[in-house]
């Protein structure tokens, strides 16, 4: 099986013999890994300065540095993050990458069409607007969903991409921005629209957001995503639990601790890593990675010895 074939196969929740699959939504440490800064860190301005030559040269300089990623972290899956954000220069990025791997790799995009927790500039005016403008909020949510699925429809063609990731975060350590009751009449009727939309086009869908999920996970399991990912530990959520209430649903994604891995000593990653791998392997279903992203800062040897216990540990007879 390819590493498509095998994240496929664990999205869809069917056992699986050998190494459980692994990508990170963001590989943020190209510099320290190949020199080479990572395309989310590229000057927009100096992109308005390129002539078509140069252009795409840049194109294709980021379409071989998310190959080089995949290919050296063993990653199945690779989120594109087109720079420009456009879905012209998304769509050129998935062919290159195609051009050069074929179907090896599950290729997705950002995807999300709701409301994520506001900024700290907004979120005095946001709270005001659940209350004074309830249906406004919604009638603007709508039309998100409505733009989202027109897109996901002119991106759909044979060897394009392979699905979504929905990255709007809910919620905060402590628990969700907005109240259950809230959250079920401002963003869970949505999230299931879009999503249902994303797979009546063939595509699969994986829930992102950190925080401590575990007030909503039944209403974000309800709208019936193939994933769920980061299971955050830092906002106490267990993977074992998310597993033993909803893994005969939904395939997880996660749940190496992002702090052990920024500040901890050896020990404590390889725990963490351990608890992952044994929390989320049985019965299938699972993917591995880190409870956010390998993100700017993170010594890359911590993800390496994140790796390495996978490499030893994960894998199915």
């Amino acid at each position: 099986m390819t590493p498509r074939e095998r994240f496929i196969a664990a999205l869809e929740r069917r056992p699986l013999t050998g190494r459980v699959p692994h990508f990170e939504l963001v590989f943020y440490l190209t510099m320290e890994a190949f020199g080479r800064v990572h395309p989310l860190h590229r000057n927009y301005e100096q992109w308005l300065q390129m002539e078509p030559r140069e252009r795409e040269l840049h194109r294709r300089d980021m379409a071989d540095l998310f190959i080089t990623t995949a290919e050296r972290y063993e990653h199945s899956a690779i989120f594109l993050h087109a720079n420009p954000a456009s879905e012209e220069e998304l769509s050129r990025l998935v062919d290159l990458i195609r051009e050069r791997t074929g179907d090896r790799y599950f290729l997705m995009a950002h995807g999300d069409a709701t409301f994520a927790v506001p900024n700290g500039t907004e979120m005095e005016a946001f709270s005001v607007q659940l209350v004074e403008e309830p249906e406004k909020l919604k009638a603007q949510t709508a039309g998100w969903v409505r733009n989202a699925l027109a897109y996901a429809a002119r991106m759909r063609r044979p060897g394009g991409l392979d699905g979504f990731a929905l990255c709007a975060d809910y919620c905060f350590n402590t628990g969700p921005f907005l109240s259950p009751a809230k959250f079920a009449e401002f963003v869970t009727p949505y999230l299931a629209e879009v999503t249902k939309g994303y797979r009546d086009l063939g595509y699969y869908v994986i829930k992102h957001t950190d925080g401590n999920i575990m007030p909503i996970l039944d209403q974000l399991v309800a709208t019936k995503p193939h994933a769920l990912h980061s299971l955050d530990p830092q906002g106490g959520v267990d993977l074992a639990e998310v597993k033993r209430r909803h893994g005969h649903e939904v395939c997880l994604i996660g749940n190496v601790h992002c702090g052990m891995l920024d500040t901890g000593t050896t020990e404590q990653i390889e725990a963490s890593a351990r608890h992952a791998l044994r929390s989320g392997m049985p019965g299938g279903g699972y993917i591995f990675s880190t409870s956010n992203c390998v993100y700017t800062g993170m010594p890359l040897a911590s993800y390496e010895t994140m790796l390495n216990i996978w490499r030893h540990e994960g894998n199915y007879p």
